[in-house]
């Protein structure tokens, strides 16, 4: 789908924006530069442009990603506390995935910035692995570190019973705050 063409402007951002909405898996923005001639950089600040006119489209550790309105996909979306260590984030995450829970994402209460929110976006076991193996391999700290292991998730089901039972098990594992 690359050409040597570079696609310029608003009609780049269009394509962007339907190539978002249309894919049912995050696309990085190298892949998005690849196919519309342009730079990473440059797709970076085509997707700020596009957030800035109100467009729901999220970063995630394996690339952008179109919010479609869950209401739509008649999903139940509710927000969880969770306090664990950082080496128990792959356990917490497995257990929620294997439930049916979609982890959208993690947020801490940060004394000075206020509320801090990231994108988990994970849905299955190897998606958690991926998330785990990136969070490795950059190094990178955990927003639940900020907060000695307090934080909440916005998690996402197709109904109140894979909440209840994901719930459960948190309890069992003692990582859910209630």
């Amino acid at each position: 789908m690359t050409s040597n063409k570079k696609i310029l402007g608003s009609d780049r951002r269009n394509l962007l924006l339907k190539l978002l909405k249309d894919a049912s898996n995050p696309i990085p923005g190298r892949e998005l530069g690849e196919i519309t001639n342009v730079s990473r950089q440059v797709i970076s600040g085509d997707i700020t442009l596009l957030k800035a006119k109100g467009e729901p489209i999220i970063a995630t550790n394996r690339g952008y990603v179109y919010m479609h309105p869950l209401v739509e996909q008649n999903k139940i979306e509710k927000v969880i506390v969770c306090n664990h260590t950082s080496e128990q984030t792959e356990e917490e995450l497995n257990i929620l995935v294997d439930h049916g829970i979609i982890v959208k994402d993690v947020k801490v209460e940060h004394p000075i910035y206020g509320d801090l929110t990231a994108s988990v976006m994970v849905s299955n076991r190897s998606e958690v692995q991926n998330f785990i193996e990136n969070i490795k391999q950059t190094n990178a700290a955990l927003l639940l570190e900020l907060t000695e292991g307090i934080h909440l998730h916005t998690i996402v089901a197709k109904s109140e019973q894979e909440i209840e039972n994901a719930e459960d098990a948190l309890r069992k594992a003692d990582i859910l705050v209630e």
